[in-house]
């Protein structure tokens, strides 16, 4: 059915084409009769392929946004970059560093790497949380959509972002700005620089931004839950050197104190509809329609610290340029927040579980529905029906770290491109340091210690962990060549070899035990457990599976060759039609360590199903006295995950019409993906976990259409659209997801803009007026989809309401300004609609995480430059 689709739409693009070129040769043959005509849109240039280039001249798909758009549409963070461009959806929602960028299908996995490469300043950045950053000096973005591996090696199969910021000008000056907005949002920008010699300048900028968020914490009576304040430092020099040279130095240091986790639990078991229960219709809700009641215990937070240092050498020679560039970047992340135990009663006979419920139950309070708390007194275990992140000790509480130090260094030379051949190679070096660990902790009532280890007799004891320490090397050699055959039409292969050697050393303490946790989830009814402790703090070090009490160190390489060819066709100056195919690459890699254990023994010994509905307890592999390795799974989960790979075909035209007044652009593609990485949330009997699993095989297929028309020098209007048809063709994982859709992939997204900047009378003043409307298609965010799937505890859930609601937002901004002085309305989502930032499923529970999307917020901006 997709392929019928995808070739009626190949179709339909191809008379596009062909209309778009006699129009932009019958539009230029008029104009051309006034012989005093002009083009009127500015030439952007863009370095997609590591050159200065002209857009139009470019053989791929690339959304540019100039510094006019850039100040029209009031861009500022990750978000506001992703909602001008169709084809690329963002998802950014358990805390600041967690920032999922999907292109055209591929996405950035959580806790894996990036599917696309950012580029600032000319300098590839590796962490995954460094997009999501403030930026208060940008010159310009480019998105490149498709494959880029041949060019920018590792994690670049989805594309490229590259971002250009403003660099020292030869006078002295400023920008400074502020703003205050609904939520007691304050937001400050500054940018100062000019010389230091005739052949050198400096520039510092900064920022500063805070807000008690959209959201407060019914339960504590607080505005804690998507709270947020974080600034960065900035500065940057800049020294020619000799005739030909250029030395540019970068540092940054920046700070966030923020919330995290601001996720409901909505349960998704159609069984429990018909259980007579308070309410129980809300045990299968649409996800769209979920009342969101924030009543979680904890104040959850969110702390990052970060610094880079980059250097960059430039250096013209007789016959091209010597570019050589070295990066040092250290992010510091961690989070803490509620837990989600208490649907699993982990903590039932703990004293202070207990007597929180009796608390409750006593004051009369009521759970967010459909929980229920039927009986709570100090000494017993509650009776009720817990979701997650609740109001009471039972849910323990989570605390997470993920920090990181990378190095990396190129250097690259490539041609002056005065001849017909232009070509580019190099090398380039990572090494990366990366710690990653959860913890469940016993909730005290005295908050979260900051720690993945807290032992027995603290304020808040750690009672499953998993953490590990992982190492990468990469090593990378790349070349490029383009060959103009002749003076319309040119020829261009690309191709890179990355070899990623990586290793993880286990940071359990394997002599710590616990309170509650054990291995043995059979001593009471199905899909229970006694919680006895005194267990080793991951599943890992179960003496039943592996007597030697230690955990390994793990050592895997990962390798790909990455081509890319290219062919361009100027039909006429104001109309270019191109092809490319290339091979996209994510290293694969390592899960905590004792995943794959902790599932099997509390996951699928419960939900595994045989080819006739036969359980593992049914034939004797799980259950009391057995070795509890599931014949069934349900799901297939290993402490590794394996590399992705991708090809990809685009076929595509970009032109201008009108004397230049309109540019368009329309292409078509088709891409395969070999062990799509794919992040899952865990929860059970055992606390949490987050794994990367890999989906065999998924297919990509749409089409994406682009427009830029400027009816007056006062006026523009922006457009785009992308449809992509997504389906699993295998997925070993789980194989009941084969036919379903990609996950995190909008079914389409859109775009439209006007942006106005007309001068008021003569007395130097303009109105600058811009409108955005961004569409983001219906959305799955799991492989389970549309069907039944096996929980521990709940029975059989369903996942049909699962998926997210299509939705639409406006974003403007009015503004009055001169040269130096600027006053500005700025509207987000200005007609406050409601939708979803997130559905995290969790099939084994029986529900999903979700998290709202950002509500209506105004705000006055005042700025002024000198």
């Amino acid at each position: 059915m997709h392929r019928n689709r995808f070739s009626a739409v190949s179709r339909s693009i191809a008379i596009v084409i062909a209309t778009a070129v006699a129009s932009s040769v019958t539009g230029q043959a008029a104009l051309a009769q006034d012989t005093s005509a002009a083009p009127v849109e500015e030439i952007v240039i863009t370095t997609a392929r590591q050159r200065e280039e002209a857009l139009q001249d470019v053989p791929a798909t690339i959304t540019a946004l100039t510094s006019s758009t850039l100040e029209a549409a009031s861009v500022e963070r990750a978000g506001d970059i992703v909602r001008l461009t169709p084809g690329v959806s963002l998802v950014q929602s358990a805390e600041v560093a967690d920032s999922q960028v999907n292109i055209r299908g591929i996405n950035g996995a959580r806790d894996a790497e990036n599917s696309f490469a950012l580029i600032i300043d000319g300098i590839l950045l590796t962490n995954p949380a460094a997009f999501n950053r403030e930026y208060a000096d940008l010159k310009q973005v480019e998105i490149v959509k498709g494959p880029q591996g041949a060019i920018y090696g590792r994690n670049a199969a989805a594309g490229a972002i590259i971002v250009t910021t403003t660099t020292p000008g030869p006078d002295f000056g400023g920008d400074v700005r502020v703003s205050y907005g609904e939520d007691a949002t304050y937001t400050g920008q500054f940018v100062l620089g000019g010389p230091m010699t005739n052949r050198s300048g400096w520039k510092v900028t900064g920022d500063y931004r805070s807000t008690d968020g959209f959201y407060g914490n019914d339960f504590l009576g607080a505005k804690n839950v998507d709270d947020f304040e974080g600034w960065n430092v900035n500065g940057r020099v800049i020294f020619e050197v000799g005739d030909a040279g250029k030395l540019d130095i970068k540092a940054h240091y920046g700070k966030v104190d923020a919330a995290s986790i601001s996720f409901n639990a909505n349960f998704l078991v159609p069984g429990l509809v018909f259980s007579g229960l308070p309410n129980a219709e809300l045990f299968d809700e649409d996800v769209n329609n979920h009342n969101f009641d924030f009543a979680n215990n904890i104040d959850p937070f969110n702390k990052q610290e970060s610094a880079d240092l980059s250097v960059k050498w430039d250096q013209d020679l007789s016959f091209g340029k010597l570019t050589a560039w070295a990066l040092y970047s250290d992010i510091q992340n961690a989070l803490g927040s509620d837990g989600t135990s208490a649907s699993y009663g982990f903590f039932n006979n703990d004293a202070f579980c207990q007597a929180s419920a009796a608390n409750l139950f006593n004051s009369g309070y009521a759970l967010p529905a459909p929980q229920i708390l039927f009986f709570g007194a100090p000494g017993v275990p509650p009776a009720a029906v817990f979701g997650a992140y609740g109001p009471t000790a039972c849910d323990g509480t989570q605390y997470q770290e993920r920090n990181q130090k990378d190095y990396s260094a190129e250097i690259r030379l490539s041609s002056n491109g005065d001849g017909r051949l232009s070509w580019l190679g190099g090398f380039y070096y990572l090494n990366i340091d990366r710690e990653v660990g959860v913890n469940t902790g016993i909730d005290l009532g005295q908050g979260i210690v900051e720690s993945l280890y807290a032992p027995p007799g603290s304020t808040n004891p750690t009672e499953q962990v998993s953490w590990d320490n992982f190492t990468s090397d990469v090593y990378a050699v790349f070349a490029n060549l383009a060959f103009d055959v002749t003076d319309n039409f040119e020829a261009a292969v690309a191709l890179r070899y990355d070899r990623e050697e990586r290793s993880v050393s286990n940071l359990v303490p394997t002599g710590a035990r616990t309170q509650y946790f054990d291995f043995n989830p059979f001593d009471g009814p199905m899909g229970t457990n006694i919680f006895t402790g005194n267990a080793p703090l991951n599943a890992a070090l179960n003496p039943a599976i592996n007597p030697t009490g230690q955990i390994p160190d793990r050592d895997l390489t990962f390798s790909q060759l990455q081509p890319k060819v290219s062919l361009s066709w100027k039909v006429n100056p104001h109309f270019t039609a191109y092809a490319n195919w290339g091979v996209g690459f994510k290293s694969g890699g390592f899960n905590n360590s004792g995943t794959a254990a902790t599932i099997d023994l509390f996951i699928n010994c419960f939900t595994g199903r045989g080819p006739n509905g036969e359980t593992n307890i049914d034939v004797g592999a799980c259950g009391p006295g057995a070795a509890n390795v599931p014949q069934f799974r349900s799901v297939l989960t290993k402490d590794s995950f394996e590399k992705e790979k991708s090809s990809a075909f685009e076929i595509g035209a970009k032109g201008t019409t009108v004397n230049g007044r309109i540019q368009y652009e329309a292409a078509i593609y088709d891409t395969k993906v070999d062990n799509m990485q794919f992040f899952e949330f865990m929860v059970g009997q055992f606390g949490l976990l987050r794994v990367v699993n890999n989906i065999d095989e998924v297919k990509l297929r749409g089409f994406e259409l682009g427009l830029s028309a400027k009816i007056s020098d006062d006026l523009r209007l922006v457009g785009g659209y992308n449809r992509t048809m997504s389906e699993i063709k295998a997925n070993n994982s789980r194989p009941n997801s084969v036919g379903n859709e990609s996950p995190y992939t909008p079914d389409y997204t859109a775009t439209a803009g006007v942006e106005l900047d007309s001068p008021i009378g003569d007395g130097g003043w303009n109105l600058q007026a811009s409108a955005y409307w961004n569409l983001v298609g219906p959305t799955w965010f799991h492989v389970i989809q549309s069907q039944d799937n096996e929980t521990v505890a709940f029975g059989t859930g369903n996942y049909t309401n699962g998926e997210r609601d299509k939705y639409s937002t406006i974003d403007a901004r009015f503004a009055l300004r001169n040269d130096n002085l600027t006053v500005a309305l700025v509207a987000k989502n200005l007609t406050d609609i409601k939708y979803l930032q997130e559905v995290i499923p969790a099939p084994e529970f029986g529900g999903a995480f979700i998290h709202p999307g950002a509500e209506r917020r105004l705000s006055v901006e005042v700025g002024y430059k000198f």
